[in-house]
């Protein structure tokens, strides 16, 4: 599984992405489950996913499919785990 975070916004509004290929990490499960969650309390429009300054936006693209959006402040716990891990390498 190929994931990819965009984060947007912010008081510097700059833009920064990362990916992460779960093949072969032994985590595999728990970040596929992680995923799932966060996927799923996402929006399916940015315009959903809109920060309010100094706030972030984050866009979460998986393998290619439609893309979920979701903001600073109403991440939810599964959210910001994975968009930490991803943009960080930390969970």
């Amino acid at each position: 599984m190929r994931i990819t975070v965009t984060r947007t916004g912010g008081s510097a509004t700059t833009d920064h992405w990362a990916l992460l290929d779960t093949d072969g990490r032994p985590d595999a499960p728990h970040i596929h489950a992680l995923v799932r969650e966060a996927l799923g309390a996402c929006g399916r429009s940015p315009s959903l996913g809109l920060p309010h300054a100094p706030h972030f936006a984050y866009a979460i693209t998986v393998d290619g499919r439609p893309t979920g959006y979701c903001a600073d402040p109403q991440l939810t716990s599964s959210q910001r785990s994975l968009i930490t891990l991803v943009l960080n390498g930390q969970m």
